[in-house]
């Protein structure tokens, strides 16, 4: 058991030296600089991200590490509880230890870890509420209830994923006559009111806000009902132009929902490691006819989301990140494998997982793999947004501001571009839901950039590029624009 702790003290120092090294992807930057202005709600995502980081920035300042701090110590963290949770429900076969190991040596948490995100927090409490369900089951005590309702409302107001915890739990409760029982007696209630209590805050931003963030995330494009100019708010007309041809297509050879359920599975297969995958499966069908709470917790608690999202599959396309919360589970059905398969596989599955993670953790610092930039997902999200950002502010003439129809780009910018130009965001389709200070830029010229082609520019076009080394990652087109409103002045590290 020491051993392992000091194997995890020494994979989360790691992850540390890792998160301090690598450059902030777009959407990190995009949550640092909601830390820089708290609210109890934002337009994409519940707050809980950007408490984090405003946590880690007090501590070590506006790096990358200081923004990320807490990704690799809740990753630690949970693995604790993973470990726990699989010891109460499956004693005296190391059946928590096992878990832990699998978890940590999947791609998902091994390049997750790394990078701050709203996932990062849900997962961590979608844990600590799946451990104490653990401590529920084996020790009968009704309090462990309201652990349950506090890690669901710390969930919630991380991500509203987190609803489908709280569907799992009483799905699991409504399968069997001892769940129905417990239904009759207050104390999975009071667990939802006590996560409704925590949860409060973000509604309430909701309710001042048109239920901006409800909306967004049920699928509606949200506007501002606002007395000012809608649109960009800058003096570029209609319609924009692709820059770039279209990337080539499926459509029409693949049936969309075939492609995307292609893309699913082929996502899964590859951030758990394909041992690892292959272990879940096996493990999670061995469950699913078991009597015992445990197993059935973990098959309902792994199916509700994998059910939702191969659902959403069939029409829109599942970002692979999003099926995280089902990794604990999933990792404890692994350990519940009878011990003959587990001595066989176990050591494929780690040595496979952790040798894919430290790949990609070398690519990630160091692009040594000589993959084309737009095949390499690194170089995509992290590489050449300082040289980009410095480009843009030395154009001459020097723009009053910088700013892009992106908000990913935008926040990238007003991380990485020197501190003298200011950067706007001026849709307040998006920016007019933050409480950012007015950037009071009316009738000044600043720089618009897009990966777009405006139709017409107050000079003529530049192309500015995002580079790793001498490949161009992405180009981008930019043109001098005149503000028609204040638009919101982005926080600078």
């Amino acid at each position: 058991m020491r051993l392992a702790v000091l194997a995890l003290a020494a994979l989360t120092l790691l992850r540390l030296a890792v998160a301090a090294r690598v450059p902030l992807a777009p959407d990190e930057a995009y949550y640092f600089l909601w830390s820089q202005h708290l609210q109890a709600g934002y337009l994409d995502h519940p707050p809980m991200v950007a408490y984090w980081i405003r946590a880690g920035t007090m501590l070590l300042g506006n790096t990358p590490l200081g923004i990320r701090l807490l990704g690799p110590i809740a990753a630690a963290l949970g693995s604790l509880l993973v470990w726990d949770a699989g010891e109460q429900l499956f004693p005296h076969r190391q059946a928590g230890l096992i878990a832990a190991a699998l978890l940590n040596a999947t791609l998902m948490v091994g390049t997750g870890a790394i990078l701050i995100t709203p996932d990062a927090p849900l997962l961590f409490f979608w844990t600590a509420g799946l451990a104490a369900l653990a401590r529920l089951i084996t020790s009968g005590n009704p309090r462990w209830w309201l652990a349950v309702g506090l890690a669901a409302g710390l969930a919630l107001l991380s991500k509203y994923t987190a609803v489908l915890f709280i569907a799992a739990v009483f799905i699991w409760l409504l399968t069997s006559p001892e769940g129905r029982a417990t239904l009759r007696t207050p104390w999975p209630w009071g667990a939802m009111l006590l996560a409704g209590l925590i949860f409060a805050p973000d509604i309430a931003w909701n309710a001042s806000h048109h239920w901006a963030s409800f909306l967004k995330q049920g699928g509606r494009e949200f506007i501002f009902p606002a007395s000012q100019p809608a649109g960009n708010g800058l003096v570029v007309p209609s319609v924009p132009q692709p820059y770039f041809p279209p990337k080539p297509s499926l459509a029409g050879v693949i049936p969309r929902p075939l492609q995307f359920l292609g893309e699913f599975w082929a996502g899964q297969l590859a951030l758990f490691t394909p041992v690892i995958f292959f272990l879940v499966a096996g493990g999670l069908w061995k469950l699913r006819l078991s009597p015992a709470p445990a197993a059935s917790l973990l098959v309902w608690i792994t199916l509700v989301p994998g059910v939702v999202f191969l659902e959403h599959v069939l029409s829109d396309r599942v970002q692979a990140n999003w099926l995280a919360v089902l990794y604990p589970s999933a990792c404890l059905a692994a350990a519940a494998l009878p011990m003959a398969t587990l001595r066989r596989w176990l050591k494929p599955a780690l040595a496979t997982g952790f040798f894919l993670t430290a790949i990609a953790y070398a690519q990630a610092l160091t692009h040594f793999l000589p993959l084309p930039p737009r095949s390499d997902p690194s170089a995509l999200q992290l590489a050449g947004w300082p040289d980009l950002a410095a480009a843009a502010a030395n154009l001459t003439p020097t723009p009053a501001f910088i700013t892009s129809d992106d908000y990913a780009t935008a926040a990238a910018l007003a991380y990485y571009a020197p501190a003298n130009v200011p950067i706007a965001g001026l849709n307040l389709n998006r920016w007019g839901s933050f409480a950012f200070p007015a950037a009071n830029l009316q009738n000044k010229t600043g720089l618009f950039i897009s990966r777009y082609r405006p139709p017409d520019c107050m000079t003529p076009p530049v192309t500015l590029t995002r580079r790793l080394g001498p490949k161009i990652i992405t180009t981008y087109h930019a043109c001098f624009v005149t503000a028609a409103i204040p638009g919101a002045l982005l926080p600078r590290p």
